[in-house]
C-alpha cells in the first residue's frame, strides 16, 4: 500500500493583520480589540446588550427572617 505524504509548506512570513472597521452605520473606527474584531462591532456600537457595562440594580425588599 503506497503512502502519500504531503510536502511541508515553505516558510512564508505573515504580513500585518487585516484592518477591520466597525460595521455600524456612520461609524468609521478601526477595531483593535480581538472580540470586537471577531464580532465586527465596536464596543460603543455593539447592539448585543450582554456586552454593556451598565449595572442594573433592582429594588428589592429584604427577606423576612434574615
Amino acid at each position: 500500500m503506497a503512502t502519500n505524504r504531503q510536502e511541508a509548506l515553505p516558510q512564508v512570513e505573515s504580513g500585518p493583520r487585516r484592518r477591520v472597521w466597525c460595521k455600524a452605520p456612520g461609524c468609521q473606527r478601526e477595531l483593535t480589540d480581538s472580540l470586537s474584531r471577531a464580532r465586527g462591532w465596536g464596543a460603543e456600537c455593539d447592539p448585543d446588550t450582554r456586552n454593556s457595562h451598565q449595572r442594573h440594580d433592582a429594588n428589592q425588599d429584604p427577606i423576612p427572617g434574615l
